[in-house]
Order: structure tokens, then C-alpha cells, then sequence
């Protein structure tokens, strides 16, 4: 077997074994995003409101995903695709940093600066202040240690 054969077989080998993978990211984007949209029609923001939902929704995934990495790296073991459909796929797909860069940017257009800045702030914050406390919460809980 020649050197570019070998080559494309391990190629055609790599491809098919992210195929799952790829699959299982794209099924859970598919029902996070779903679950995001319900939550934005369940507490949709108001015309020139402050979006309290994206904000939310943005800090609650943070915040499971804190707890999903500690049950899943320290706990127990998982499938190796269930990281891929739960943390990447649904969370990722719930989690909406891109909504939350356009809602700055139409609080800054409206002309309130000072709420578009806040968000601008206060969302990372509060998303890695939300994945830090419950990954900590959840080490305490069910490892019984302190991080």
C-alpha cells in the first residue's frame, strides 16, 4: 500500500468515527436551542425591555454545565457521547452568547448605554460566577470536599 492510500484510509477512518459524535452535537443543539426558544416565548422581553430571559437562560446553562463536568470528570464515568450531546449539544444550544451580543448592541442603538454596558458586564460574570458556584456546590454535595 502506497503512502497517499494509507493516508486516506486513515482519513476516511477519522471521518467516520466523528460521525457519531457530530450526530449526537447536532441533536442536542436541536433540543437546546428548542428549550431556549420555549423559554424566550414562556417570558419573552418586552419592546425596549431588558432581556432578562437570554440573560437567564444564559446563567442557568452555565451553571449546568458546572454541575454536568463535576458528575461527569469526577464522579462517575459517562458514555464517551453523552459530553458531546449534553454539554457541547444541548447546553450549547441553550446557551446564547450571540443573542446576548445583539441584545447589547440594540440596548446600545436605543440609546440606553448604561443598561447596554451593564449586560455587557454582568452576563460573563454572572455565567462563570454560575459555573464556579455549582461546580463547588456539586463537589461538596456528592464528593464531599471542598474545591
Amino acid at each position: 500500500m502506497t503512502v497517499p492510500e494509507t493516508e486516506g484510509l486513515r482519513a476516511r477512518h477519522a471521518f467516520r468515527a466523528q460521525v457519531p459524535v457530530v450526530a449526537v452535537v447536532a441533536l442536542g443543539g436541536g433540543a437546546g436551542a428548542a428549550a431556549r426558544y420555549a423559554a424566550s416565548l414562556w417570558w419573552p422581553t418586552p419592546a425596549h425591555g431588558f432581556p432578562w430571559t437570554v440573560l437567564w437562560v444564559n446563567v442557568t446553562g452555565c451553571a449546568v454545565i458546572g454541575v454536568f463536568m463535576v458528575i461527569i470528570t469526577e464522579v462517575r464515568t459517562a458514555h464517551p457521547l453523552l459530553r458531546p450531546f449534553f454539554g457541547t449539544g444541548v447546553l450549547g444550544g441553550f446557551t446564547t452568547f450571540s443573542t446576548y451580543a445583539v441584545d447589547v448592541r440594540n440596548l446600545l442603538d436605543a440609546g440606553r448605554a448604561g443598561a447596554g454596558l451593564g449586560y455587557l458586564a454582568v452576563t460573563p460574570l454572572a455565567a462563570l460566577a454560575a459555573v464556579w458556584a455549582a461546580a463547588s456546590a456539586t463537589r461538596r454535595v456528592l464528593i464531599g470536599r471542598q474545591p
